[in-house]
C-alpha cells in the first residue's frame, strides 16, 4: 500500500534529518556493546542486526562486543553448577569458565553473527583468543565489609581485565568489509582463559581504535537525574560531579566509568542508550533527539 501524503512527508523528513549525520560519520568506527533486553527479545534482536547492517552499508564501520550473563546463568543452573558473586562479578572457577566459553564464544556469538548475516551483512565472530585479540590479566578484587578494618583481596578465579588489544586483527577485518562480533573472553600470558566484563572490552577496543563513538546498550532510558529525567550532552566534568553528588551510583557506576575512560582517552563520544527501543542505534546516531545519554569532550552541533 502506498504511503499517504503525510506519511511520505514524514519519511522524507527523517531521511533529510539523517543526511548530515551520515556525511559526518562515513568511514568512522563505532564500537557497540550489545546486551540487555536487545539480546533476549526476538523482535529487538532482528532490529539490532538490521541496524548494524545498515550502518555498514552507508559507510560506517561498526564493531560489536556482546555480553551474555543471563545465558551463562541459565546454562549453569541447568548443569546444577551454583553461581556465586563478589561485588557483582561472577566467581569463575575452571568448570564455570568452560561454560562461559561455551555460551559466549559459542551459542551467543554465533547467534549474533547469524542474525547479522541473515540481514545481509558479513559478520565474523571472535573471542579474545582468536589472533590473540584480547590479552588479559587476572582481575584483583578488593572486598570490604563494615566489620573489616581493611580491604581484602579475593580470588574470583578466571575473571580478567584487558591488558592489550591486537588492533591489527580488527583493522584487517574492517578493511576487508567484515563486521567483527567479539565475545569478551581474553587469554592470559599463561594461555588461560579469562571472563571479562563486556562493557570494559568495548571501552578498551574503542580507545585503542580511537573510535568515533562508543555505544553501550542498556535496559534503561539512559543516565537519569534525581527526578528521573534523562541527562544528555554531558561533559566528563559534569559526569564526575554527578558521581560526586550521588546522582550516579550503584550498578550504573561501572558503565559510566567505562564511558568516561573512553572519552578521556580520545573517543569522540560515548552513548548510553535504551536497548529496549527498536532501532535504538540508528535513532541515537542519525536523529537530533537520540534515545539516551551522550557524553563528549567536544561541542558538536551536528552528529554529536
Amino acid at each position: 500500500m502506498p504511503l499517504n501524503r503525510d506519511q511520505a512527508i514524514s519519511t522524507a523528513n527523517v531521511l533529510a534529518e539523517a543526511m548530515p549525520y551520515i556525511q559526518r560519520f562515513v568511514g568512522k568506527t563505532l564500537v557497540i556493546k550489545y546486551g540487555g533486553n536487545a539480546m533476549t527479545d526476538d523482535k529487538l534482536k532482528k532490529s539490532f542486526a538490521r541496524d548494524i547492517v545498515m550502518l555498514k552499508l552507508i559507510g560506517l564501520n561498526p564493531i560489536v562486543v556482546h555480553g551474555g550473563g543471563p545465558q551463562i546463568g541459565e546454562l549453569l543452573e541447568q548443569l546444577k553448577i551454583e553461581s556465586h558473586f563478589v561485588n557483582g562479578m561472577r566467581v569463575t572457577d575452571s568448570k564455570t569458565m568452560d561454560v562461559v566459553e561455551m555460551v559466549l564464544g559459542g551459542a551467543v556469538n554465533k547467534e549474533i553473527v547469524g542474525l547479522i548475516n541473515s540481514a545481509g551483512g558479513k559478520a565474523i565472530g571472535l573471542t579474545g583468543k582468536d589472533g590473540d585479540l584480547l590479552r588479559a590479566r587476572k582481575l584483583k578484587v578488593k572486598h570490604k565489609t563494615p566489620e573489616m578494618e581493611a580491604s581484602e583481596i579475593i580470588d574470583i578465579g578466571h575473571v580478567g581485565e584487558v591488558e592489550r588489544v591486537n588492533v591489527k586483527v580488527l583493522e584487517m577485518l574492517v578493511e576487508s568489509d567484515f563486521i567483527p562480533v567479539i565475545a569478551p573472553i581474553g587469554v592470559g600470558e599463561d594461555g588461560a582463559s579469562y571472563n571479562i566484563n563486556a562493557d570494559l572490552v568495548a571501552g578498551k577496543v574503542a580507545e585503542v581504535l580511537q573510535a568515533e563513538k562508543l555505544i553501550l546498550l542498556t535496559n534503561i532510558a539512559g543516565l537519569m537525574d534525581k527526578d528521573g529525567a534523562v541527562l544528555t550532552g554531558l561533559s566528563p566534568k559534569q559526569v564526575d560531579d554527578l558521581i560526586e553528588d550521588g546522582t550516579i551510583y550503584g550498578g550504573m557506576l561501572p558503565k559510566i566509568d567505562c564511558a568516561l575512560s573512553a572519552v578521556k582517552s580520545g573517543v569522540t563520544s560515548a552513548h548510553i542508550i535504551d536497548g529496549r527501543v527498536e532501532h535504538s542505534c540508528m535513532l541515537e546516531i542519525f536523529t537530533d533527539e537520540g534515545v539516551g545519554t551522550l557524553i563528549t569532550n567536544k561541542n558538536l552541533k551536528v552528529g554529536a
